[in-house]
């Protein structure tokens, strides 16, 4: 699975720190600062790098801010970020590294010290992650969340309340979903099963932890699907109505239990999902 690798010269946010403290430079050294025109060129506009440069600059005005507003804050750079044309800033990056590299020395740019370095590379890892096609390492994105909250909250963070979190973001979409084949699982369940049963997200959690672990999760859908079966047979002994015991028996029929030795796909998780949400009805009615 891919990780997005830190480009200094891609981050937005990163790149506007680097040229004001050029200015601070070069008004110390009683020169003229062409990075003055660089950030008025760049960032005092409404372009789509000047709208991306807010997102970061969202990220670095707020700290000390509650978990709920931490979470919040980071939902909607993310939102934002999706709807910005990638290709229009990606000329507009082009441009910049271009003018920035006319007038100074780009390694010697690119030393300067920031220091609002680590949550603006873990902002600009977990965007490009998120307007990726390709599928990326959950956990990579986990840290990444993980130190931009840690930001926001000036708090050390757990990480698996962080994959809770993501798990409770992930349940509101489908399409636009990038991480791992969940945006194959969740395109394929159905709309009705957007409100998540524990149960079931605790499957999802597992899912995303053990990507590396096949069997540690073929064994926990065998342990689930067993006590779902064996659910459904206690509801049927229950019933009274007779149509009804029937459709319970031919339900208990069709819950498969995996093999050991056989191999977890989405497929076999939207079932167990789908499992879960009939015998949770099963058990209201």
């Amino acid at each position: 699975m891919m990780k997005i690798k830190h480009s200094k010269f891609r981050n937005t946010g990163l790149i506007f720190e680097l040229l004001v403290k050029q200015v601070a430079s070069d008004t110390l050294n009683r020169k003229d600062s062409p990075a003055v025109n660089i950030i008025k060129k760049y960032f005092s506009n409404n372009s789509t790098l000047a709208k991306e440069f807010k997102l970061y600059e969202f990220l670095t005005k707020n700290s000390k801010v509650s978990q709920s507003k931490g979470e919040a804050i980071i939902s909607t750079i993310t939102e934002i970020s999706k709807r910005l044309d990638r290709n229009i800033l990606k000329k507009q990056k082009y441009n910049l590294i271009s003018d920035i590299k006319e007038h100074y020395n780009i390694d010697e740019f690119f030393a300067i010290q920031v220091k609002n370095y680590k949550p603006l590379a873990s902002l600009y890892c977990l965007l490009e992650a998120q307007n990726s096609d390709t599928l990326i390492d959950p956990e990579f994105i986990v840290n990444n969340k993980a130190s931009i909250v840690e930001h926001l909250t000036s708090k050390k963070q757990d990480k698996d309340n962080i994959k809770d979190t993501l798990i409770e973001e992930y349940s509101k979409y489908d399409k636009d979903l990038r991480l791992l084949t969940f945006k194959i699982l969740l395109e394929k369940f159905n709309q009705n099963y957007r409100d998540f049963l524990p149960e079931q997200k605790s499957i999802l959690k597992e899912f995303i932890t053990s990507v590396n672990s096949q069997k540690k999760l073929l064994n926990l859908v065998i342990e689930e699907t067993t006590k779902i079966k064996q659910q459904v047979e206690l509801l049927s002994e229950r019933v009274k109505d007779d149509v009804t015991k029937i459709k319970l028996q031919e339900v208990y029929k069709m819950i498969t239990i995996p093999s050991n030795k056989g191999k977890i796909t989405d497929d076999s998780l939207v079932r167990l999902m789908q499992y879960y949400d009939l015998v949770n009805e099963l058990k209201q009615v």
